[in-house]
């Protein structure tokens, strides 16, 4: 996890600036995954092999919004790597905290688009509602690990 926050943080800042996810970071996080998997103590059957599948699920249901032009082709690929960074209990709610947000930073760009007066379609740096997603379920993580003290 370690590696995970600043990854998340660097995609976020890039979408945020530049509408843009670098392939290579994406496949950093995804090479990651590994060694993390490792060191939680993952076992080969079945957990790591659901979280292949859930994250290749995800990256071609997404694929289809890129293909009807509603997400960006480094958003997709940032989702997938991101999943297999999630165990099946905190994928959903990184989708769903990932939509929430992401519904959020929508209406923020439609109005900040608006006001501008811009032709066209806004861009939505949907990084940055991906990380916000991720970030949830690592800080949610590390709370709920806690020691309790009386």
């Amino acid at each position: 996890m370690v590696f995970l926050v600043p990854a998340l943080l660097v995609a976020a800042r890039g979408d945020w600036l530049r509408r843009d996810i670098p392939n290579m970071l994406n496949a950093a996080i995804a090479a990651m995954a590994p060694v993390y998997w490792w060191a939680a103590g993952f076992s080969l059957w079945p957990e790591i092999a659901i979280i292949i599948g859930l994250a290749f699920a995800l990256f071609c249901l997404f694929a289809v919004a890129f293909a009807i032009g509603a997400m960006g082709g480094g958003d997709v690929k940032m989702i997938a790597a991101l999943a297999l960074w999630m165990t099946p209990m905190q994928l959903p709610m990184m989708l769903i905290v990932m939509a929430i947000a992401g519904g959020l930073l929508t209406a923020v760009m439609v109005v900040r688009h608006r006001m501008t007066k811009r032709l066209g379609r806004p861009e939505i740096p949907y990084g940055i509602a991906i990380a916000i997603g991720g970030l949830w379920v690592i800080v949610n993580q590390i709370l709920t690990n806690l020691p309790q003290t009386a």
